[in-house]
């Protein structure tokens, strides 16, 4: 796993802590996913076993099936950061072929943080998702306004998928993607 900067490092570590770890209990497993669709519903206002709450969950245990399946190499059941680390090293080697998982986490991802679901990530939408994990309301402004260009790119599928292989595959500092989950500094 040495190919991996620090500051990349800092970055997947970031997205295992925060989207991943919700129990912060060092490793990532089924409970977490299972703490995440309940949180994720929640935030969304959608309750019982309504169309989206099943999606929701349909979608989040993919992504465990498949990140457990991927990244799990001693297949205890949980993924500990070095196996993330190296899961998303591997990724970053040929980025154009994601683990299936992957897209469905990227597809998730760009749905959450699209509420109005107008197929677009704007400022207020953005700020909110990422208020609502930890991040100060004018660093996820700052980060938006980076990625965004001052808002002059709409931030479509398409170009969120672009900058989501920027985040998980990039060691360049500059690169948009590293401000897409609302942080502006990994040092």
């Amino acid at each position: 796993m040495s190919s991996i900067s620090q500051f990349r490092k800092n970055k997947l570590l970031y997205v295992f802590n925060v989207f991943f770890d919700v129990n912060s209990s060092g490793t990532i497993d089924k409970k977490d996913f299972e703490i995440a669709i309940e949180r994720f519903c929640n935030l969304r206002g959608w309750s019982g076993d309504s169309e989206k709450v099943e999606k929701t969950r349909s979608c989040l245990l993919k992504v465990w099936d498949g990140l457990q399946s991927g990244a799990d190499k001693d297949q205890d059941g949980q993924v500990t950061q070095d196996e993330w680390c190296a899961m998303w090293d591997e990724f970053s080697k040929n980025p154009n072929a994601p683990q299936e998982w992957q897209t469905h986490y990227m597809n998730f991802m760009f749905d959450l943080v699209d509420t109005s679901g107008d197929g677009s990530i704007d400022e207020a939408e953005f700020c909110e998702v990422c208020q609502n994990n930890g991040v100060p309301a004018a660093e996820a402004a700052d980060a938006y306004k980076r990625f965004s260009k001052g808002g002059t790119i709409q931030v479509s599928h398409d170009e969120f998928a672009k900058y989501w292989v920027e985040f998980f595959a990039s060691e360049d500092q500059a690169a948009l993607g590293n401000f897409i989950f609302g942080k502006t500094s990994f040092n």
